[in-house]
Order: C-alpha cells, then sequence, then structure tokens
C-alpha cells in the first residue's frame, strides 16, 4: 500500500515518528508521502523524508496563503529541486475555515500551478466548499500535460467525475470513506473506479473507523483499502495493486 498523503513532518509524531514508520512497513504500506503545507513546512518534510526514506510534495496550503511570500514563485522552483520532492502541494481553495483571504488563496494556487508546469511536477489539491471556484481557476489554468489529484476528496459523484473526465486528476481516497455518514464519497469512489483513486491518510488527521478518535498514522490506511474493497467488490489484494500502480504513475515512485 502506498500512502499518498500524509504529514510525518508534523510535531505530533516527534517523539514516537521512527515507531510510527517501522509500524507503517510493518502493517504493508510501502511508500509514504510527506506533504507540506507552507515553505518553510516543506524544508522540514524534506529533511525527515531524508532520513526516513519517504517521498515528499512541497507547498503552500490555501490556510497559509496569507502568509506566502512575494517571492513565492522563486521559492518554490528552489525547494522542488530537492531530494526527494515529486510533487507541488498541498495548494488549493478552502472556503470553509476562510483562515486567508479568498483572493490570496486564488493567487497563491495559481502561482503554484504556474510553478508545477514549469517544472513538470503532479500538484496534491486540497479543495473544500469551493468546488465552482477551483474549476474555474482549473480551467484557466490546466494544461494537457500536467497531472494531480484531489486530495481527501468528500465530493459528490459529479463532481468527482468533472475532476476525473475534464482534467485526468485523480482522487485522494482516505479515512472519511469509512465514516458512517459519507454516502456521497463512497458513491463518487463506485462512480469514477479504481483507475482513478490513490490511498492516502491525511495523517495525523482523519483517522478512519475503527480508528476514529485516535491520531491518524500511515499504518491505518489498510481499513481504508479494505473499506473501497468493499465498496467496488473487488478482492483488497487487486484494490492495493491498482491504486499503488495509479500512486507510481502519478507520482514516479
Amino acid at each position: 500500500m502506498i500512502d499518498t498523503h500524509c504529514h510525518l513532518q508534523d510535531k505530533q509524531f516527534d517523539a514516537d515518528r521512527e515507531a510510527v514508520v517501522a509500524r507503517a512497513r510493518g502493517a504493508g504500506v510501502s511508500a509514504m508521502l510527506t506533504v507540506g503545507e507552507d515553505l518553510d513546512d516543506s524544508a522540514r518534510a524534506i529533511r525527515i523524508a531524508e532520513q526516513y526514506g519517504l517521498a515528499v510534495a512541497a507547498g503552500i496550503h490555501p490556510h497559509e496563503a496569507k502568509n506566502a511570500p512575494g517571492d513565492l514563485a522563486a521559492g518554490l522552483r528552489a525547494i522542488s529541486s530537492a531530494p526527494g520532492v515529486v510533487a507541488i502541494g498541498e495548494t488549493g481553495l478552502d472556503y470553509y475555515y476562510d483562515h486567508s483571504p479568498r483572493d490570496a488563496q486564488a493567487r497563491v494556487l495559481r502561482a503554484q500551478l504556474e510553478v508545477a508546469r514549469e517544472v513538470r511536477l503532479p500538484v496534491i489539491f486540497h479543495q473544500r466548499d469551493a468546488f465552482d471556484e477551483f474549476i474555474a481557476i482549473l480551467r484557466d489554468e490546466w494544461a494537457p500535460q500536467m497531472r494531480g489529484v484531489v486530495h481527501c476528496f468528500t465530493g459528490t459523484p459529479e463532481q468527482a467525475l468533472t475532476c476525473v473526465k475534464e482534467f485526468g486528476l485523480l482522487l485522494g481516497i482516505g479515512g472519511v470513506v469509512t465514516f458512517a455518514n459519507a454516502h456521497a464519497l463512497r458513491d463518487a469512489v463506485r462512480a469514477v473506479g479504481l483507475p482513478s483513486i490513490v490511498l492516502e491518510t491525511d495523517c495525523p488527521y482523519l483517522a478512519p473507523v475503527p480508528m476514529r478518535g485516535k491520531r491518524n498514522e500511515p499504518a491505518f490506511i489498510a481499513h481504508t483499502a479494505a473499506k473501497v474493497s468493499e465498496l467496488v467488490d473487488v478482492p483488497l489484494e487487486d484494490v492495493i495493486a491498482q491504486t499503488d500502480d495509479n500512486a507510481r504513475r502519478l507520482f514516479s515512485l
């Protein structure tokens, strides 16, 4: 199994990061992609990744857009060439929390898409309660050769099909798919099928059932894989093989 979105550089793992990575590998997690939330956090992720043999995404989360440097593009270009960096992100729009002004979120998203086009890396997107605006920006900025994933996808089947069919994006499916009220997400997974999804944890957040309420970690991705297997009525080993292949192709792992 490949965890395509985690935050192992998060301070919640400082006390036991080595044990967390060991548990993941013991549970069959063959690769983990730890994702930066601003340039400083991305640099920390790169250091952690080098120590533990992880892949990295470097970018600025929409929550942090208000603090993005004026020379964001230059800083991101520089950090994107660091060892282990396989993607730009996470970047996007979050109108649920609105921790950054919406115009700043849009500006920083566009800037990161420009860098991604230039350095030819896939993009990891964060989108919450901003689907129409997110799609409008993609229609302006997306190029046919670009690749990406909408991480922690929780939308409807119609939204899922727009992402997949119009832009060729993959959907990152995490612990939310196991939640009792996630009916639309489960329908979305069925609508797009295994060729269009990758698995993730978003740890330390969003632990799947039966681990809800605990700090999430990459080993728990096994519960998400099992739920997806149930949803699409495909043997677990085939779910893992397909989603791993999708992840390897997307991130050139």
